[in-house]
């Protein structure tokens, strides 16, 4: 009885509603409640009818035409205009789950943007560290070679940071030049050298536009996730990492508790160690 209390149900989730699956067994749903109520409508009637005499034929054929009548016109109406009303439905689903993702994506980069990561933030407990890195002198290429140039290098330095930083790491863009690291696994040095190898990469690749070649370099600060840590206090302790980077040199990494990375790697092995599987490096 419940599962046909559930069955009948026409409770729609749209986020279960993207697939034709979805919209076909909403129709079936739909189709079979109208010639249910189409039918016992029918058979309310018949007393009524035969009391003014509008029925002359015997209870069991009018029964039966109830039914046939049920099933032709309700059944036909009802299923063709389920089908629209469930095409519209997943028309619905498919257009909020994109209008979702763009809202949770930075168009420029195409990294999550700020929004999305203050919400993996939150979700972040345990063995995990937060990177913060910011373009050293953004204004400057700005300056020289035009907001377009600047777009290039945005652009550029968030491929680079995809192809470091793959799953399970979350890698956002959190505004103007500043982008965000949540990594996840190893040991705290190798989380670190994680963030030397993008460094080191965005370093030695220039970015090319329309004929100059544009090279840029990173600064970063670390901090580390821990049990009962707040989010914003992490985050804090990031800023504060790269603040100090910035303020000691540029293009260099800190870590909020002066922990060293591994050693920065030549270019010949930064290339190559892409291969391994877009994680951290093996300890060693």
């Amino acid at each position: 009885m419940e599962f046909l209390k559930q069955w009948v149900s026409l409770q729609v989730d749209l986020g279960q509603f993207n697939g034709r699956k979805a919209v076909y067994g909403f129709a079936l749903k739909m189709t079979f409640r109208a010639v249910l109520l189409a039918f016992f409508l029918s058979i309310a009637a018949l007393p009524l009818c035969y009391q003014l005499g509008f029925m002359p034929l015997s209870v069991p054929e009018a029964i039966k035409l109830s039914v046939a009548f049920s099933w032709l016109f309700g059944g036909a109406v009802s299923g063709a205009l389920a089908i629209v009303t469930g095409q519209v439905i997943h028309d619905l689903s498919v257009s909020r789950t994109e209008f979702e993702r763009l809202s949770r994506t930075d168009m420029l980069s195409g990294l999550l943007n700020r929004r999305a990561f203050n919400e993996e933030l939150v979700r972040t407990n345990g063995q995990a560290s937060l990177a913060i890195l910011d373009l050293d002198r953004f204004k400057s290429i700005n300056d020289r070679y035009g907001h377009s140039a600047g777009d290039a290098v945005i652009v550029a330095v968030a491929e680079v940071l995809r192809e470091v930083f793959k799953e399970p790491h979350v890698v956002a863009r959190l505004g103007g030049e500043e982008f965000g690291v949540i990594i996840h696994g190893g040991g705290i040095a190798q989380r670190i050298a994680l963030v030397e190898r993008a460094r080191n990469l965005i370093a030695w690749r220039a970015v090319s536009c329309d004929g100059q070649m544009i090279s840029t370099t990173v600064s970063g600060g670390v901090a580390e996730f821990g049990p009962g840590l707040r989010a914003e206090a992490v985050y804090s302790a990031a800023d504060r990492a790269l603040y100090l980077a910035k303020a000691n040199g540029r293009n260099k990494v800190l870590h909020d508790e002066g922990v060293e990375a591994f050693p920065a790697w030549p270019k010949s092995e930064l290339d190559d160690s892409l291969a391994i599987d877009g994680g951290l490096p093996a300890s060693g």
